[in-house]
């Protein structure tokens, strides 16, 4: 029978395991350092809000595994050696394979900061990463204020928890507005000013300099460029995160940032295969990075890789891109493409509307020339992912789709409208005489 190993329990490994399983009868081991069982990673930050426990978390109950015949083994590869297919485990023992999938993700950036590996500073990744927050900002009594590193999805996630046990915050953004290398101006100044409402001290275009130690080696303070010091008790890095791949340097398998794979998520070596946060495609699809750290994304690369393991070569195809968050309070989804300024090219035109009081807004992009639909973010607004895909692959223009707004909305039922006020906006920008339409469940559900 032939023995598929899998390198990682995230969601692109089990979810490699599961289709494996339900097209073959073939062996199936998963290996992780990180935990007995898979677990929703982006779900963690609501264990230590207290939303939850973490077993809450595991989507699948234990005697799930056995009765699907995936073997877990909890073990930390050291080295893969390809030539007797074999994989070294750091206890001293090793396992044959005759397929391996390589999908062990990501981990937290460090740029060489000075006082990096002290105890009390970390990322916001793992099951160990939230034992760690646990144990040094438990409360607002051991942790007297927690200073985070970097504007990122992760790092505001990590201010929102600490926020509900009130330690005070201070957030370092290297960049002169939250997240701008990826927002549109008019949306990262909204999210700056949402950051500011909710008590955490936001410092814009400061860049962390050291992290300074106590006589425990735990940190105490931190410097930064502004030749300011800060007294801390934790230190959360969210500056990014790369692949987890150091383990294979010596491999020969190929490395770049991540493992270098083609469009079947194979790599150089035959019969090792790569998906998730830690695989990188030779060339980019579309606009998309070679490396996508995405939950979704690293979903479709477990499907597919698993039909080319059970026979059906499958090329990756992510399709149109999209992505959800949550900034504090205020809902994020974006589908298709809106570039920031620092971005964007020439022929990419923006239509921005804001609410005036509330944390509300959406961006249109268009192309200049033609008009046609580009992508859409919007904040506060709650939009059907099916509606908008369809429309990118009709290559709608942007008229219709101000014209069709109302269909793409899915907020609850009893929630405030808005389209009547940014299609009356897009008129007078544009010049046009939109009238939206009424909202059609027919058009909403029909086949695309």
């Amino acid at each position: 029978m032939e023995h598929i190993v899998i390198i990682g329990n995230g969601i692109s490994g089990i979810t490699a395991a599961r289709h494996i399983r339900k097209l073959s009868d073939k062996r199936i081991t998963v290996i992780s350092a990180e935990t007995d069982y898979f677990f929703s990673r982006t779900a963690l930050m609501y264990v230590y809000m207290g939303h939850m426990k973490f077993e809450h978390t595991q989507p699948y109950e234990p005697w799930f595994w056995k009765k699907n015949r995936i073997q877990l083994m909890k073990a930390f590869v050291k080295n893969v050696n390809h030539q007797d297919k074999l994989l070294e485990l750091q206890e001293g023992q090793s396992i044959s394979y005759d397929k391996l999938i390589i999908a062990t993700g990501s981990k937290p950036n460090k740029f060489g900061w000075p006082g990096q590996d002290l105890k009390g500073v970390q990322g916001l990744y793992s099951k160990q990463d939230l034992d760690g927050v646990e144990k040094y900002a438990p409360d607002n009594k051991t942790c007297k204020r927690a200073v985070i590193v970097g504007g990122g999805l992760i790092g505001i996630e990590l201010a929102e928890m600490l926020r509900t046990r009130n330690i005070p915050v201070t957030f370092l953004v290297r960049e002169n507005s939250f997240w701008n290398g990826v927002l549109p101006a008019g949306e990262s100044q909204m999210i700056n000013e949402h950051i500011l409402e909710h008590h955490i001290d936001l410092k814009l275009a400061t860049n962390l300099t050291e992290i300074i130690p106590d006589e425990n080696g735990r940190a105490k303070a931190i410097k930064t460029d502004k030749d300011e010091t800060i007294e801390c008790d934790f230190v959360g890095l969210t500056a990014g995160v790369s692949p987890n791949v150091d383990f294979l340097k010596n491999s020969g398998i190929d490395i770049g940032r991540g493992v270098k794979v083609n469009r079947l998520l194979e790599t150089n070596i035959t019969d090792i295969y790569a998906i998730g946060d830690c695989a990188e495609q030779h060339e980019a699809i579309g606009y998309r990075r070679p490396i996508e750290a995405v939950w979704y994304t690293g979903r479709m690369m477990g499907e597919t890789v698993a039909q080319t393991i059970c026979g059906n070569k499958t090329e990756y195809k992510p399709g149109h891109w999209f992505n959800s968050a949550k900034f504090l309070d205020v809902e994020y989804q974006t589908y298709g493409w809106v570039f920031s300024e620092r971005s964007k090219k020439d022929s990419e035109k923006h239509f921005h509307w804001r609410h005036p009081n509330e944390k509300i807004c959406i961006t249109v992009a268009y192309h200049s020339d033609t008009n046609k639909f580009l992508g859409i973010n919007t904040f506060g607004i709650r939009m059907r992912h099916q509606i908008f895909n369809r429309w990118l692959t009709e290559e709608r223009n942007v008229e219709y789709v101000m014209e069709y707004l109302k269909d793409a909305n899915f907020d609850p039922e009893f929630y405030a409208h808005y389209e009547e006020n940014i299609i009356q906006k897009f008129n007078t920008e544009m010049g046009t005489s939109i009238t939206p339409k009424k909202k059609s469940w027919k058009r909403i559900f029909k086949i695309a």
